[in-house]
C-alpha cells in the first residue's frame, strides 16, 4: 500500500473505530498495519499549522485509541501475521 493510501486507511480507522474491531475479528492484519504505523509515528505536527481542525480531530482520535489500548498494536508483528509467518491465532500486540 502506498504512503498516501496507507495514511488514508489509518485515518479512516481512526475515525471509525468499530471498523478496527471488525478487522481484528476477521484477522485482516494487512489492513490494520497502516493504523499501527500511524499510531507509532503519531499525528504530523505540521498539520497543526496547515489544518488545525483536522489536527485536533486526529489528535483526539489517537489519544482515544491509546487509552483503549490500541496504541500497543505492533506494525512489525501485524506484517508478520499478514505474511502468514506468525500464526493466525497469535495476538498482534507486542
Amino acid at each position: 500500500m502506498g504512503g498516501r493510501n496507507a495514511e488514508m486507511q489509518a485515518i479512516m480507522l481512526l475515525r471509525n473505530p468499530h471498523m478496527l474491531l471488525t478487522l481484528l475479528k476477521e484477522r485482516r492484519w494487512a489492513e490494520i498495519v497502516p493504523l499501527a504505523e500511524y499510531l507509532e509515528h503519531d499525528v504530523p505536527k505540521e498539520l497543526a499549522q496547515t489544518d488545525p481542525a483536522l489536527y485536533r480531530t486526529l489528535r483526539a482520535a489517537v489519544t482515544d485509541f491509546n487509552v483503549r489500548g490500541f496504541g500497543q498494536l505492533n506494525a512489525a508483528k501485524l506484517r508478520q501475521l499478514a505474511a502468514g509467518q506468525g500464526g493466525a491465532d497469535k495476538s498482534p500486540k507486542a
